[in-house]
């Protein structure tokens, strides 16, 4: 029962830093409802509030078009607004993925993303999050490029208290094999390989990444087993060119978006759901050690609405 109670109010306490994270975004939309009449007027404001927040033409048009259906024997803007917290919850839905670490050992998560979108510090959190869960994890420097990242990713896992596998320079693709090795080794369950920052118009690095996916397949016939993308929220539509032109190249798995808790896009989420809808799932909502969960498609549109 006292466990019970801990997990409810973990959970609970998550729900309350992803409401306030997404707080800018949601100020744009669940607002509207407030004392409103149900007319056309309150329709043309959220068409245009689902606009600025980066949902896309697509999401945009869909939701609206369902809840124009749905809505026609609603009397209020309250039941109105649930009924948008269900549909954004329903076009959300196939975002949602449980990351099954057991099946392969070591499990092998290659992770990309470009410059500043929160790549490293994610990497870090991943750690304390699988470290919660006891699992065993080793860190892989594959940033050969940027210095700082390299010492950043070897005091976060200090922090966890996990291995981290660097050098100085040199291959990357390299690393990531020796990571590997050193995880099998030490008979270790999760490898978490970080990349360097890169543009998708950087042909050159997107073949760099390319290799280090043949590399780790070369290590293990089986990996990686899971490849995510880490996505900064502030970015908004960018963050969905970023979406095709990584999968297209990698295969994507997996995204992980970041900052939502600074930014007013938190709608991105909407136009990836519609438009590329490669799996959500981390989301990050603050700086702390913990403010990296499992995406979970109801409870975004609640906090998103509420």
């Amino acid at each position: 029962m006292l466990g019970l109670k801990k997990e409810s109010a973990a959970r609970r306490s998550w729900f309350d830093r992803l409401k306030r994270g997404l707080s800018k975004t949601g100020s744009r939309i669940g607002t509207l409802f407030a004392g409103r009449r149900i007319d056309e007027s309150l329709f043309e404001e959220l068409e245009a509030a689902l606009i600025s927040a980066d949902a896309g033409v697509d999401a945009t048009q869909w939701l609206l078009a369902e809840l124009r259906l749905r809505s026609k024997n609603v009397e209020t803007a309250d039941q109105l607004k649930e009924k948008m917290r269900s549909l954004l919850a329903e076009l959300l839905a196939p975002l949602e993925k449980r990351v099954e670490t057991p099946r392969a050992r070591p499990f092998i998560v290659m992770i990309a993303g470009v410059n500043g979108s929160g790549k490293t510090t994610s990497i870090g959190k991943l750690a304390h999050y699988f470290r919660e869960q006891n699992r065993s994890v080793l860190l892989a420097a594959g940033d050969t490029f940027r210095a700082a990242a390299r010492e950043q990713l070897t005091a976060w896992g200090e922090r966890n208290g996990v291995p981290v596998i660097s050098q100085a320079g040199g291959d990357p693709a390299a690393v990531v094999f020796d990571a590997i090795s050193a995880a099998r080794a030490r008979n270790l369950e999760i490898v978490l390989a970080d990349t360097a920052g890169r543009l998708p118009t950087q042909l050159h690095l997107m073949e760099e990444i390319k290799k280090i996916k043949r590399v780790i397949a070369k290590a293990d016939p089986t990996g990686p087993h899971e490849v995510w993308l880490v996505l900064d929220a502030n970015n908004g539509q960018n963050a969905l060119s970023q979406v095709k032109a990584f999968d297209e190249a990698l295969g994507l798995t997996g995204l992980i978006l970041t900052k939502l808790d600074g930014t007013a896009k938190g709608g991105v989420v909407a136009a990836i759901a519609k438009q590329r809808p490669v799996p959500l799932v981390f989301i990050g909502v603050g700086e702390g050690i913990d403010d990296l969960r499992p995406f979970v498609a109801a409870e975004f549109a609640a906090a998103l609405l509420e």
